[in-house]
């Protein structure tokens, strides 16, 4: 028997003063069971990077055809097709022709070798921006994680201040150059 994703409650408390976006989340992430705790973690942060009305998480590594999250018009266009992690740029194209715009949040091991490997063809795509996260800051937030979290979230100048019960940590988003 195939194993279940493990169900995941985060309530956000979110100010992001740089686009003016201000509300409660109260979102349920399904973690796929081949999915690691600091890549559900980074789905949340990119939540927080570009939460807006209609921003949902898909399928995500459940669907070949589906980003991590998207945000729809209420006409059905994918307004932005989300990516997290290291996705080849044959991916990124295809999503460029199905949005109008792609954004990537990229974290982990090996991430420096695949911006060097793939940045020429990525920087060809006009519609795709790359982001990362440094490794020991998303440890930091991976110490956060728990079945029901209660965060709050301040984003200004691309740093993400979160704080938990227990913890305060800031997360960098860094542009790739």
């Amino acid at each position: 028997m195939a194993e279940k994703a493990t169900i995941y409650k985060a309530n956000l408390t979110l100010s992001d003063m740089d686009r003016n976006v201000f509300g409660d989340f109260n979102l349920t992430i399904a973690l796929h069971p081949s999915e690691t705790v600091e890549r559900m973690m980074v789905r949340i942060l990119a939540f927080c990077y570009r939460a807006a009305e209609n921003l949902t998480f898909t399928k995500g590594l459940s669907s070949m055809d589906e980003p991590d999250l998207w945000l729809k018009h209420d006409n059905g266009t994918v307004l932005e097709w989300i990516e997290v992690g290291q996705p080849a740029p044959d991916r990124l194209k295809k999503a460029s022709g199905q949005s109008q715009a792609v954004k990537v949040f990229s974290y982990g091991r090996g991430m420096d070798v695949w911006w060097k490997t793939n940045a020429a063809a990525i920087r060809a795509l006009s519609k795709v921006e790359i982001h990362s996260f440094a490794a020991d800051e998303l440890q930091q937030l991976v110490a956060l994680a728990d079945k029901t979290m209660n965060l709050t979230i301040t984003i200004t100048e691309t740093i993400a201040y979160i704080s938990s019960a227990s913890e305060n940590i800031i997360i960098h988003l860094r542009e790739m150059e």
